[in-house]
């Protein structure tokens, strides 16, 4: 039996709904990662790269390329993320935030808006590669934009993220990942309270915005203990 395939093994069924190792532990794995995100710490980022390699067998299992190619988007985004934040933080992980400038939020919102027109025109061209084409690559659009946003330290992360989850959560039901869908619910909750700890962070103290001649590693400001 290969690694694959044993992922996508039923772990258990619960109200007529079958779980697959794969969603419950690749979840349980981002569960973990976010909350260390709330918290500024690094670890996040490993975790977050291990969470996608999992959940990349289940998105598989359920035929949603979006799923498939939003995990490997997020193993090399959480290896980015976690080298500026590595480079930029002190040696506990944490690091002062800040809200995005208004041109830094249009060319997010503009990204992620274009990026979900061409993604979705791609699974329309090849059905095959999602069964649902316009919801997954929102969904695989979105989740890069929060990931960047959060490599880089702004607090619109959460509301990216916010936006993800209120499509992931049928999405994940209709398509036969019911783990995956009460695990978005309680994303959501982690959401709200991380939104509101990193703002709370920029009341306490608002770093300057970066200069733009700045190398991306210095743009991430230690706050050590402040936490």
């Amino acid at each position: 039996m290969n690694v694959v395939h044993g992922l996508n093994s039923e772990a258990f069924t619960a109200f007529h709904q079958h779980v697959m190792w794969s969603d419950m532990i690749g979840n349980l794995l981002g569960l973990a990662a976010l909350a260390l995100g709330w918290r500024r710490a690094l670890l996040t980022w490993p975790v977050q790269l291990l969470s996608g390699a999992v959940l990349v067998a289940a998105f598989w299992g359920a035929h949603l390329g979006g799923g498939v190619g939003k995990q490997f988007v997020v193993i090399t985004v959480a290896g980015w993320g976690w080298y500026r934040w590595r480079h930029g933080a002190a040696g506990d992980g944490r690091l002062a935030v800040r809200f995005a400038t208004w041109p830094e939020r249009a060319v997010l919102v503009a990204a992620t808006g274009l990026g979900t027109v061409a993604v979705a025109s791609l699974f329309l061209a090849f059905p095959s590669l999602s069964w649902n084409p316009w919801p997954d690559a929102y969904i695989f659009t979105g989740t890069l934009a929060a990931m960047v946003a959060q490599a880089r330290g702004w607090v619109e992360f959460w509301f990216a993220w916010l936006a993800v989850d209120l499509v992931g959560v049928p999405l994940n039901f209709h398509s036969g990942l019911p783990f995956s869908g009460l695990v978005y619910i309680v994303y959501f909750v982690l959401v709200i309270a991380g939104m509101y700890s990193w703002w709370q962070q920029t009341r306490r103290r608002t770093p300057a915005v970066p200069d733009r001649t700045e190398s991306p590693s210095t743009s991430i400001v230690s706050e050590g203990a402040t936490a």
